[in-house]
Formats: structure tokens, C-alpha cells, sequence
């Protein structure tokens, strides 16, 4: 079989499938409003509000496209948005396809002019028989037929691993750096729809490790891992939320010590966010340095990505029904998007679960939080309306430990029954005579 042909079934075949999907999601959708969060979000999206924090600001947008197809009848919206999310679903059992393929393709076949029918039809049978399966899978099928934000996330991992096996197969190819400028493109829109879509970044780091390591060890192996999640760490952690903490800075800074109008730190800051990249990019273009020009370019494209979040200060300062957290300015939208209205969960060190019925923390009881700003329109400036002093208990310093694995509060019960441990209240503090 000649390699045009080859690509031609596989076109048709990966087509194929995605109607199947398609239609079964199409057939099987919610016809309006299920459990959890698909209310919210069908009511945000179609009226382009606010929801809970961190956002869904590019979902809602394109929830806000299908609830159109509604043509007026407010007894339709739900279903149109609901639709979303099997489009959604449908175009991630495409790229599942398409990806499967290719990695099929590289375990049975060298090379691609030269595929004989058999090789063919394993290659393109094993990509049918992942896919459709995948289609068929109880949580992906249910996630596909209402408004969640897991569906499009999901579609947008397949995309970004499917952009990586392509990257991959062009990486040392005359421009071939333009697939990485995509993916970074597509990991930026992901922060507008569900974080989970970052979770491709060490994937992605991993084939590039393996495509330009001939010999791998133990040692490089690791380092490889480790740099992976560094960047991974470095866009969710370090890029964005620093891009929001000078957005914050500036905006408060020209507003309180330069009596400008409110949001004009923001529009300063804009300026000088694309003065940056331009500058940055003609320095190394002119001075020769590709990879860090590349590099420039990534950022560049993730905070293009990024810049849907533009709609929520636009939105919560239109007054919208639905506004939670009134993210209306640069410093609201960093608490936004820092989840600083949920509890924090330890990760690399912090209280078990016993924390709860242990006595205050002795040395040092108390914790400060963050300060909350808001815009006083009779001064024209920002004020602080709580400093958060004393805001909350730090934990029992005999109850704290090294990655703590059992530290939900409300699992309590749960971590006892595991453990087999029974819990005895002392006397003097029971109820019971």
C-alpha cells in the first residue's frame, strides 16, 4: 500500500469514527440541566457571567456560541450547551484516532512508503478498536452529554499530545519549531476551559527527550522528568501568576500614588507587557539566538492563549446576574485565579487530618492572609477593607509531616476505618454522663 493511500483511509476511517461519536452523544445528550456544576455553567455561558473560580472564560464563550442555535426559545438553552460538550467529545475521539495511529505507524513500520496491506490494516484496526472503546467508556460518555468543563478539556489534551507526535515527526525539520508554537498556543486557551489540560506538559516533555536522546540511563532519564515538570511548574505557578501580579501591582500603584482613573495601571501594564515581547524578539533575532527566540515566541503564544480571561473583569464590571467573586480588576482576578477562596490542600509538606483535634499550635497560633482590596469610587482609589489579621489557625506543630497523604478533614472517618484505628474520646470531654 503506497503511503497516499494509506493516509487517505486513515482520513476516512479517523472521519468515520468521530460521526459515530457524534451521533451516539448527540443521540443520548442531556436535554437540560444534570447535577453539579452543569447549571452554573449553562447559566454563565449563555449569559457570558461570572462562575466559580478559576474559570471557564473560553468554554463560556463558546457556550455562549452554541446557545445562539437556541434561536430564542430560553427552553433550548440548556440542550445547546449541552451540544458543546459532544462536539467536544467527538473531536477528542478524532485526535485519539489520529494519535493512536501514529504511534501504531512507528511500532509496526520504519517506513511509511513502504507499509504492506496487513501492516496497514493492524495499524488502522488498533486505532479503531482504541478509539471506539474510548467512545464507549462509561465516565468519558457521561462527561460528553452534559455542560462540564471535562469534556472540551479532555479534547484539549488530545489535541496537545496529538500536536507533540507532530512536533515530534518535524522537530528537526526546516520550521519545524511552529508545531511547539502551536502547542503553546493551545496550553494558553487551556487555562480558559480546565487546568487538567496541563498535565500533557511532561508528555510533551518526555518525546522530546526520547527523540533527541539516543542512550538514555537512569540518570538523564530523571533529569528529564524532573525539567519537565519544572516547565510545567514555571507556566501554572511562576509565568501567569507573576504576569497577574504585575497587572495588580501597576494597577494599584498608578491609581493610589498617581491619582489615575481605575484600570489604567492595567492598560500601562499592557503596553508594556508588548513592548517586552517585541523588543525581546528583535534583540535575539538580530543577535542570532534561535532558541531563545523560540523560547520568546512560546510565551509569547501561551499569553496570546491566556488572554480569554480578558472576559472575566470585562464582564464582572458590566454587572452581570451572575458575578462570583467580582474579579473586576487585576488583583481580584490573581485571588481568582490562586483559588484563594478555598481551603489550601498540602502537597510537599503540612497538617494530617488529626490537626483538627489537636490543641492550638503553641509557639505560633495565628496566620495573617492576604489583604482585600476594593475600589472606593468616592476617593477614587483602592482601599483595603480587611488586612486579614489572625485570619486562620496554623497547625499543631506534632501534626504536621513530610508529603502528607491523609490530610482532608472530612475524610476522617475514612482514614480510621483504613487504618484500623479506633477513636476514643476522653471522658471529660465526652457528653455522654
Amino acid at each position: 500500500m503506497t503511503a497516499q493511500r494509506f493516509f487517505k483511509y486513515n482520513k476516512i476511517i479517523g472521519w468515520s469514527v468521530f460521526a459515530i461519536a457524534l451521533i451516539t452523544y448527540a443521540l443520548t445528550v442531556e436535554p437540560t440541566a444534570s447535577f453539579w456544576d452543569a447549571g452554573e455553567y449553562i447559566s454563565t455561558s449563555a449569559n457570558l457571567a461570572v462562575g466559580h473560580p478559576p474559570g471557564a472564560p473560553l468554554f463560556q464563550m463558546l457556550g455562549a456560541f452554541f446557545a445562539t442555535f437556541a434561536f430564542g426559545n430560553v427552553t433550548n438553552i440548556a440542550l445547546m450547551v449541552n451540544m458543546l460538550s459532544v462536539f467536544s467529545s467527538a473531536f477528542t475521539i478524532l485526535f485519539l484516532f489520529f494519535t493512536i495511529s501514529i504511534i501504531s505507524r512507528k511500532l509496526v513500520v520504519k517506513d511509511i512508503t513502504n507499509i504492506s496491506n496487513s501492516k496497514a490494516i493492524a495499524v488502522l484496526g488498533s486505532a479503531t478498536v482504541g478509539a471506539l472503546t474510548f467512545t464507549f467508556s462509561d465516565t468519558f460518555w457521561f462527561n460528553a452529554v452534559e455542560t462540564e468543563v471535562y469534556a472540551m478539556a479532555t479534547f484539549i489534551m488530545s489535541v496537545l499530545f496529538w500536536l507533540a507526535l507532530k512536533w515530534e515527526e518535524n522537530m528537526h525539520k526546516a520550521k519545524g519549531n511552529r508545531w511547539l508554537l502551536v502547542i503553546s498556543f493551545v496550553i494558553g486557551l487551556s487555562f480558559g476551559v480546565h487546568f487538567m489540560g496541563l498535565l500533557t506538559i511532561p508528555a510533551i516533555g518526555l518525546i522530546y527527550f526520547f527523540k533527541n536522546y539516543k542512550t538514555i540511563t537512569v540518570k538523564n532519564f530523571i533529569l528529564a522528568n524532573i525539567a519537565a515538570i519544572a516547565v510545567l511548574l514555571f507556566i501554572f505557578k511562576m509565568l501567569l501568576p507573576n504576569a497577574l501580579k504585575f497587572f495588580g501591582w501597576m494597577e494599584v500603584t498608578l491609581v493610589n500614588n498617581f491619582n489615575l482613573p481605575f484600570h489604567s495601571g492595567t492598560i500601562v501594564a499592557f503596553l508594556i507587557l508588548i513592548a517586552a515581547f517585541y523588543y525581546t524578539l528583535q534583540y535575539t533575532r538580530k543577535m542570532g539566538y534561535i532558541t531563545a527566540n523560540t523560547l520568546t515566541l512560546c510565551v509569547l503564544f501561551i499569553t496570546i492563549g491566556f488572554s480569554s480571561w480578558v472576559m472575566l473583569p470585562i464582564r464582572a464590571n458590566a454587572g452581570t446576574t451572575i458575578n462570583e467573586n467580582n474579579p473586576g480588576n487585576a488583583r481580584e482576578l490573581l485571588a481568582y485565579y490562586n483559588l484563594e477562596q478555598y481551603p489550601s490542600n498540602p502537597f510537599l509538606f503540612g497538617p494530617q487530618f488529626t490537626d483538627q483535634y489537636a490543641a492550638y499550635n503553641t509557639n505560633d497560633p495565628y496566620k495573617d492572609d492576604k489583604p482585600k482590596y476594593e475600589q472606593d469610587h468616592t476617593l477614587g482609589k483602592y482601599v483595603i477593607v480587611n488586612n486579614y489579621k489572625n485570619a486562620s489557625l496554623n497547625p499543631n506543630e506534632n501534626h504536621v509531616a513530610l508529603l502528607p497523604r491523609m490530610w482532608s478533614q472530612g475524610n476522617a472517618e475514612r482514614y480510621l476505618e483504613f487504618m484500623t484505628i479506633e477513636a476514643v474520646v476522653k471522658s471529660k470531654y465526652s457528653r455522654e454522663k
